[in-house]
């Protein structure tokens, strides 16, 4: 055990996590995403919604500010307001104060991304279009 890891957060994500560098992608699907078809490595997280699993790897994660998007949602198919995405922002800005925009993409175009992301999280979160792709920056000191 370590001090402060929040329990949501599996070794194998932390290892993941770790081992990602600048520019590599985590997709966090929701409970409908094929994480296993898609994804070079799967971490299971089952029974968690993506809004905690978000803000858990927040603490730790350094969001890319070379990129003009480093958070991608998959639009919807319909004009479907998704409620999640506002969370998604209010979870991003309290630890990156100066994201802004997320970039939406459609539902194959999402596909393409996942296939080459280093991880995808497969969750339980059960809300529609929840899936997202996070790119991981750099940390300076």
């Amino acid at each position: 055990m370590l001090k402060n890891i929040p329990n949501i957060i599996s070794p194998d994500l932390m290892h993941a996590l770790m081992s990602m560098g600048h520019g590599d992608t985590l997709v966090i699907g929701d409970c409908n995403f094929a994480a296993e078809s898609f994804g070079k490595r799967t971490i299971r997280l089952d029974g968690h919604n993506n809004c905690d699993i978000l803000d858990a790897i927040m603490k730790f994660f350094p969001l890319d500010k070379f990129i003009e998007n480093p958070v991608v949602l998959m639009k919807p198919n319909d004009n479907s307001k998704i409620d999640i995405w506002e969370k998604y922002r209010n979870i991003i800005n309290k630890y990156e104060t100066s994201f802004n925009k997320f970039e939406y993409i459609d539902r194959f175009e999402f596909y393409e991304r996942a296939k080459n992301a280093y991880a995808c999280i497969a969750t339980g979160e059960t809300s529609i279009y929840a899936c997202l792709i996070i790119t991981k920056g750099v940390i300076t000191v």
